[in-house]
């Protein structure tokens, strides 16, 4: 594993950007997976700039994103369609036919998840995925407990999530309690993985993760297991950390 610790998240989102880049002008059809709220913002933020300077080309990109919320259609204000849409695909040349983000309303959720599986494989599998980390050490919506080779399943957000989630909501019980997310089996599968992280509150996540031992208890520890990986963290979340990575 690469760790990379930075000063704030700007810098966080410019040095994943270029790693991301890097990989994309090496293959015109390559297949990015994305992740959605808060963390990745940065590096969307400074991929539209790359794109828009004619730095970064993704007229044949591909993408596949993590995870979305059960119940809400894709013109919802809180549905991770929309989040795509607006925070990177209405601002860069990507042809939105190519965009994939799991059907919150599919009739049959498990079958939809089968045939998400089937379209990864079809396009020969994600050459980079974006993710970030909960500060329970979840990855997309795989909380403590989910095995390390689970697939794109329907899940149940758990009581802490459900909390955490309730700030975007008028009112708690308009909040999603299940989801479609990427398995950690198909994360691993990606051939490289970008990390994101920032804020003390992910300080102990991140630490268990990257130091302690692999265990359903931490989802993200399972990136210890793949040899491609880039751990971009702000100082903030890096406090807990004891090997100098990095430094």
């Amino acid at each position: 594993m690469q760790v990379i610790i930075v000063g704030d998240k700007e810098e966080m989102g410019r040095r994943a950007a270029a790693l991301i880049a890097e990989q994309m002008r090496r293959k015109p059809h390559f297949v990015l997976g994305l992740a959605t709220g808060s963390t990745p913002l940065p590096l969307y933020q400074e991929l539209v700039r790359l794109n828009k300077a004619g730095e970064l080309d993704f007229s044949t990109t591909i993408t596949f994103n993590l995870d979305e919320y059960v119940g809400l259609p894709p013109t919802h204000d809180q549905s991770y369609r929309r989040f795509m849409n607006v925070n990177l695909f209405d601002h860069i040349n990507i042809n939105k036919a190519a965009t994939h983000v799991p059907d919150g309303m599919a009739a049959d959720p498990e079958a939809f998840c089968e045939a998400y599986e089937a379209m990864i494989d079809d396009v020969g599998g994600i050459d980079c995925q974006v993710l970030g980390i909960g500060s329970n050490g979840h990855i997309a919506f795989n909380e403590p407990g989910s095995s390390l080779a689970s697939r794109t399943r329907v899940v149940g957000l758990t009581e802490s999530t459900i909390k955490d989630n309730s700030r975007f909501f008028a009112r708690m019980e308009d909040v999603p309690t299940r989801a479609i997310s990427m398995g950690i089996g198909t994360i691993l599968e990606a051939e490289r993985i970008v990390m994101l992280a920032y804020g003390a509150n992910k300080a102990e996540a991140v630490a268990k993760a990257l130091e302690g031992p692999v265990t359903v208890s931490v989802p993200a520890s399972a990136l210890q297991m793949h040899d491609q990986v880039a751990w971009i963290v702000v100082a903030d979340a890096a406090t807990k950390l004891r090997l100098e990575w990095g430094r």
